[in-house]
């Protein structure tokens, strides 16, 4: 999320959002961030994204959405001293990963214009508000970032790898950041190791990582979000044999050195696609996304592209 998106901007996004049970069909859920896409047991995809104490929705067939309450059911005593001027408790770009037999949701909490950040977790047993063992823990600070900082700790996105877990972060600043965690406790595996810079670009953020064959793939955007119709949000991709990178494109260019392989870009009323996530459904894989759409104004909905592989191993959207 752009570090200095507006106020006006949000509460036009969420106000739409706080209802909860309210089914939307495919490519009508007004959404922003949206996560990793996640399955339950009983096979119930779910999602979350920007808002109010983190807005959760659900989907049994990718098509059409329910809305849920939000996922915290108070602010965390802690989030009014990391960032005091969040006065509505808009929690941004969160993600989300199962480890163990626990769900593990990161999100972020900041200011608007300043580094004031932190990432926080909040883990549950079970997805469903019905279920019997549905409850989110707050476990407090991940990583903080403040003046000082060459980093902004915001938009984390997960990775488990070869047994160990992983975080991408970071907006604008220094760029895009990774740690790694303990699977144990979900927090940082060692807070004296300082997080390792592997992509930057003058405007950069909302990485996310996904692992295909001997690669890891380094997704991030470029441009502005939220301005609606100005928006100028697109995804570029690198990879690496390494978690830890250099991630290069398909010209070789380090992603350190503002390279990346674009993949998706604003197409007509398809304005400033970002924050891209990429699941599978049965033989079929997808990249999820926002963008907003030109024949609605500009606000941010939910997209779902279809997405294939070239000969050599890149990401492509093919619808």
């Amino acid at each position: 999320m752009r570090y200095f998106v507006t106020l006006v901007a949000f509460l036009g996004v969420w106000s739409s959002l706080l209802h909860a049970d309210a089914p939307v069909g495919r490519r009508k859920l007004r959404i922003h961030d949206p996560s990793t896409f996640i399955r339950d047991a009983d096979g119930t995809w779910w999602l979350f994204a920007t808002g109010v104490k983190v807005v959760a929705a659900r989907s049994t067939d990718l098509s059409t959405w329910t809305y849920h309450d939000p996922v915290l059911p108070v602010a965390p005593a802690w989030a009014r001293e990391v960032a005091p001027g969040n006065k509505n408790h808009h929690y941004w770009a969160p993600d989300v990963i199962r480890v163990g037999d626990l769900y593990h949701l990161y999100y972020s909490v900041s200011e608007f214009g300043k580094n004031t950040s932190a990432i926080a977790l909040a883990t549950s047993r079970a997805l469903d508000p019905s279920a019997k063992d549905y409850g989110w823990t707050d476990r407090g600070i991940v990583i903080r970032s403040g003046p000082g900082k060459d980093f902004n700790a915001i938009d984390p996105a997960l990775l488990i790898d070869d047994g160990r877990l992983w975080m991408a972060f970071g907006s604008f600043w220094g760029g895009i950041f990774l740690v790694e965690l303990d699977p144990a406790t979900g927090l940082l595996r060692d807070p004296a190791t300082p997080p390792r810079r592997v992509a930057w670009s003058r405007e950069i953020e909302a990485p996310t990582l996904y692992r295909r064959g001997e690669y890891i793939y380094l997704f991030v955007n470029e441009g502005l979000c939220c301005r609606g119709k100005d928006s100028t949000y697109r995804v570029r991709v690198g990879r690496s044999r390494s978690i830890t990178g250099p991630y290069l494109d398909d010209q070789g260019r380090d992603l350190l050195e503002a390279g990346g392989r674009e993949v998706i870009a604003t197409e007509g009323d398809f304005i400033g696609p970002g924050h891209i996530g990429l699941l599978k459904d049965g033989e079929t894989e997808w990249a999820s996304m926002h963008f907003y759409d030109g024949t609605r104004d500009g606000a941010p909905y939910l997209a779902l592209r279809q997405l294939g592989w070239t000969v050599d191993g890149w990401p492509e959207i093919r619808d």
